[in-house]
């Protein structure tokens, strides 16, 4: 099982790494990874790979938009059924039941301020058990699944007290 989290955890860092890669990595026999690898995909323990992708380098710049969303849970179904009836829609690229204050976290990205609040306002604020939301905008990022969107130099880097 931990050899198998060790693919997992290589993989989530780097998702272009071969099979090939990976035996030579922890000296195992190719056809041992790649089994493993198509075993936890079949298994849906990898759910797909993706690319972090800085947009303000392109022409396209999409607006990223945090929703907190507090919810009446309903009976029998707590908050699956709206949380899925949320994360369908194209633009969710997040959808999380969270403690403290809200109950889902909704992360959408579209092509505008207007968009984002048309679609909060139009498709989320409407929905029968949703009681509130609560929208903040991203207005930068500094860092993404452990990705720095700027990475600093070594001489930039401050070593910080653990």
């Amino acid at each position: 099982m931990a050899q198998r989290e060790t693919i997992l955890a290589l993989l989530e860092k780097d998702g272009r790494l071969t099979a090939a890669r990976i035996a030579v990595m922890l000296g195992l026999p190719e056809e041992e990874v790649a089994d493993a690898v198509a075993a936890m995909e079949k298994e849906k323990v990898i759910l797909g790979y993706g690319a972090i992708v800085d947009w303000e380098k392109t022409s396209r710049d999409p607006v990223t938009a945090l929703i907190e969303v507090r919810v009446s849970p309903q009976r029998g179904q707590g908050f699956d059924r709206i949380a899925h009836r949320i994360y369908s829609y194209p633009q969710v690229k997040s959808c999380y039941l969270m403690s403290g204050g809200f109950d889902l976290m909704v992360i959408l990205s579209d092509d505008s301020l207007k968009s984002v609040a048309s679609f909060v306002s139009e498709r989320i604020a409407p929905l029968e058990s949703v009681l509130s939301t609560a929208t903040h905008f991203i207005l930068k990022k500094y860092k993404m699944q452990g990705v720095e969107f700027t990475p600093r130099t070594e001489d930039d880097r401050e070593v910080l007290p653990i």
